[in-house]
């Protein structure tokens, strides 16, 4: 198995009230009041609910295929309308992963897990808000695309275009001239991490939508267990089977991850026990109670299955298998210390700021999905009342907590550099994002062909900010000094991609919860607001 070293190495060559002088009667209290709410407003610091909607408003913008009539996102138009046309397939549709026009199955099919994960842990919350109609549409554009992409039992469509082409242009999505090659994985051209990680988010939104779409749920689980079983019979990896994808998205942790992962995901969906045993049965042989390894992703999945796993411990069902989620539990706890800093000689980096830095390229990524777990865990050791043991001390659910607000805080604006890393939210955020529709006049504006090389004449090279703003993308972010350069060419710090905003989604409901709880608190303690 390939080294946490080499891993790393691969990683980092690898793709971002003043009173009026005359007052009336009850003035002067009324005054008070309005400080009392003008305090508890600066108190919250950030608006987390309009981070959230703007957080969903991003997936709008990656739309690939024909856009439905109620896209708010308007100055994105129809894209891609002949995706798989070549190959005989119907490949319309589905997410662009970043800046590029490339569908990128294993990125996307992630992308779908995180929020579909999100919908299930904070769903209460998500409606509250007012959002869980955007986050279930979010969930269903992708889905609807991964129905289409498994075209048989044991075919399913990997990538839509092609990353050197694609990336020699610059291009409206609209505009597109780069080939729109498909690839697909099969039984002699395996992919179980990309079959399995698709199975994962096919299963997770059918959970999201068990109730209210009962029928769709159904025939997502469907597809799932199929795809899963193709992806435990005819194992590989899927860079070796579509080559082209090597140099973007190569699977550098190998396929054993996302099948565990599958498995636990289906376990869930299904409640059938057969999925439970093949997530004990081969926890040691496919790393899952072997691997520590302080990172979540797209590529690699531990992380994510040992929190999963963990969780299972609280349910009395499952005391049989006690032993083994107990090794994935301590494992999962080996992540959530190294990310607060107690572990023993292995801690996650961070920026003199406090960022959590993993590697240079895109390491917002880590970021959002370490909040995400941190906010899993918190509320696992909440609901069981216990504390978490590191090598750096006892934890409690409220210290794990804080310090995953305090990630998403630093990429609101609470950093050295005051600047909003999530785009379109604030009043200072990276405004020359390295994405080709957003830094082209929109489509909807002017329809005049721009070409293949035409974009980077006039466009990509202009000094000035985008000329759309591509609301709720998470970019890369800063380097490990926490220092950002809001240029379009620095894609390391400036591009963004679904997979970093789709984990902000479950964390920022959870955190405008809490906001909302402590102001009710507030308001139920004090006294000027009782005499109200």
């Amino acid at each position: 198995m390939t080294t946490m070293e080499d891993h790393q190495e691969k990683q980092k060559r690898l793709h971002h009230c003043r009173a009026p002088k005359k007052t009336p009667r009850f003035g002067q209290s009324w005054c008070l009041l309005l400080s009392l709410f003008a305090i508890s407003a600066s108190a919250r610091g950030f608006d987390y609910a309009d981070a959230l909607t703007k957080s969903l408003l991003y997936f709008e913008s990656q739309r690939s295929g024909r856009l439905p009539y109620n896209q708010r996102a308007t100055w994105r138009d129809h894209s891609g309308l002949t995706d798989g046309l070549e190959q005989g397939a119907d490949l319309v549709g589905g997410y662009y992963d970043a800046g590029d026009h490339v569908k990128f199955g294993l990125p996307m099919a992630f992308t779908v897990t995180m929020l579909s994960w999100g919908v299930i842990e904070f769903r209460q919350q998500i409606a509250v808000a007012g959002e869980l109609e955007h986050a279930m549409e979010a969930i269903k554009w992708g889905t609807d695309y991964f129905i289409k992409a498994h075209t048989s039992p044991n075919v399913l469509w990997a990538e839509v275009g092609d990353g050197d082409t694609d990336h020699y242009c610059w291009q409206r999505p609209e505009d597109m001239t780069t080939s729109r090659q498909a690839y697909k994985i099969d039984e002699n051209n395996p992919g179980s991490d990309l079959a399995g990680e698709t199975a994962a988010a096919m299963a997770a939104a059918s959970m999201v939508f068990k109730k209210t779409n009962p029928h769709y749920s159904h025939l997502l689980l469907h597809h799932a267990q199929q795809v899963f079983d193709f992806a435990d019979r005819y194992r590989g990896k899927y860079d070796g089977s579509v080559e082209v994808v090597k140099s973007y998205y190569a699977s550098v942790s190998g396929y054993k991850d996302e099948l565990l992962w599958a498995a636990l995901w289906l376990y869930k969906a299904t409640d059938k026990e057969e999925y439970l045993k093949y997530v004990v049965e081969k926890a040691q042989c496919f790393g899952g109670t072997g691997w520590a390894i302080a990172e979540f992703s797209w590529d690699v999945k531990y992380a994510g299955l040992q929190v999963i796993a963990s969780k299972l411990l609280m349910e009395e069902k499952h005391k049989e298998h006690a032993h083994t989620l107990e090794q994935y539990r301590s494992k999962a706890e080996h992540y959530i210390c190294s990310c607060l800093n107690k572990n023993n000689g292995s801690n996650v980096e961070r920026t003199p700021g406090g960022l959590l830095y993993v590697r240079q390229w895109n390491n917002m990524q880590y970021v959002s999905t370490a909040a995400f777990l941190l906010t899993i865990y918190s509320d696992l050791l909440q609901n069981s009342n216990q504390k978490l043991i590191c090598h750096g001390g006892m934890v409690g659910h409220e210290e794990i907590l804080t310090f995953a607000k305090s990630q998403i805080d630093y990429i609101l604006g609470s950093n050295p550099m005051n600047m909003s890393y999530l785009v379109g939210y604030g009043a200072n955020f990276p405004a020359r994002v390295h994405h080709r529709g957003a830094s082209i006049v929109s489509y909807r504006e002017s329809k005049g062909f721009i070409g293949c090389t035409q974009g980077y004449d006039y466009w990509y090279s202009r000094p000035g900010a985008n000329p759309n703003v591509l609301v709720g993308a998470l970019v890369g972010g800063p380097d490990c000094e926490d220092n950002f350069v809001d240029e379009r060419e620095n894609y390391m710090q400036t591009e963004a991609c679904t997979y970093n905003t789709a984990p902000l989604v479950g964390v920022l409901a959870k955190l405008l919860q809490l906001e909302d709880q402590n102001l009710d608190e507030n308001h139920h303690t004090s006294p000027l607001l009782a005499s109200y």
